[in-house]
């Protein structure tokens, strides 16, 4: 008989220990009460049984344990078998639904029109993951929550890797808060050595897909729970055209000059004084960096202790009167406020 789950469990905890007993006693006898009819170790009994693992003495009074070695092979074999079976037929399935998806997606009336609305992460998910695997020459997505989980940045980087092996270009935009992630760098690293691009920009921005410069997938104002499908031309036009803006401003994620990160500091410090003089509450202004909120309190401090001043009234006061604004040229954020005027 094929083995389950419930098999596998139940052999994990009372046959397991069973076996350990037999083994440790040398046998048991067939008249045992934990094993006969009604006895607190029948199933597990029989369960050894059935996989093999015991077997009568010549005399027939006593059950001796087997080999696990000379049995195993013949459960999970099987098992093996039935999986590579089942793995087969799926990769078939969803091969033939692919074509019919593709066709679905292209169309201009699917959904309903040339901008469809899609609910849940599962099916959001899955639509993303389908229609990224079918791009054909260009892929560019903006990903300001740049803390995404390791599984889900190693899936996307697997995928991404495949798509620049088959000559897809591909364009990232984080923020810079990002580079202090150990598993965003890694990910950067790989895709960047397979021939993607990763840069980074201050500012914050909506995530961003856009795939063959076709379809474009931004979210819904309803939350993380819903995303809008844009399959309209001159909508599409202007998203891609957000997204070249903000990538000539961005700088190159796998640099590590000095200069340029001495720039990506200034850019983070300007954009918390302009959270700042905007009167942001502290989430508000950490998601605006996207930083987390114990991160964005460490920014003002360094700018209190920077400006000599104790509460953030003062800071303003001092920052207002220095006519410090945060949109300063890349020149005067580096060198920093001038004391003493």
């Amino acid at each position: 008989m094929p083995f389950g789950p419930h098999e596998r469990a139940l052999f994990e905890t009372e046959a397991a220990e069973l076996y350990e007993e037999i083994v440790a006693a040398g046998g048991l006898g067939v008249d045992d009460p934990r094993i006969v009819r009604g006895g607190n170790r029948q199933r597990a009994f029989g369960l050894l049984r059935e996989l093999g693992l015991l077997t009568q003495s010549d005399d027939g009074g006593t059950w001796r344990a087997v080999d696990p070695a000379t049995v195993q092979s013949q459960v999970v074999g099987p098992l093996g078998q039935q999986g590579a079976e089942l793995l087969s037929e799926s990769a078939q399935w969803a091969k033939a639904f692919g074509s019919l998806s593709q066709a679905w997606r292209r169309s201009p009336s699917a959904g309903g029109g040339s901008v469809t609305e899609l609910r849940g992460i599962a099916t959001i998910n899955s639509f993303l993951s389908a229609l990224v695997a079918e791009a054909e020459a260009e892929l560019m997505t903006a990903q300001p929550q740049f803390e995404r989980a390791v599984k889900e940045l190693k899936d996307v980087g697997a995928g991404e890797i495949a798509l620049l092996q088959r000559g897809v270009s591909i364009r990232t935009l984080y923020q810079h808060a990002a580079r202090r992630s150990a598993d965003t760098r890694r990910y950067v690293a790989a895709v960047s050595a397979a021939g993607a691009e990763v840069r980074t920009l201050d500012e914050f921005f909506n995530r961003l897909i856009v795939v063959d410069r076709r379809t474009a997938v931004i979210p819904s104002h309803e939350g993380h729970g819903a995303a809008v499908v844009i399959r309209e031309p001159s909508m599409v036009a202007y998203l891609v055209d957000m997204f070249e803006r903000h990538w000539e401003r961005s700088r190159p994620f796998a640099s590590s000059e000095t200069s340029l990160l001495r720039d990506i500091a200034a850019e983070q410090r300007a954009m918390t004084i302009r959270m700042l003089l905007e009167g942001r509450a502290d989430p508000a202004g950490a998601k605006r960096l996207g930083v987390s909120p114990r991160t964005y309190a460490a920014y003002v401090a360094e700018l209190k202790t920077e400006f000599e001043v104790e509460t953030r009234f003062q800071l303003g006061y001092a920052m207002g009167k220095l006519g410090i604004s945060g949109r300063e040229t890349d020149e005067q954020l580096a060198s920093g406020p001038e004391r003493g005027q």
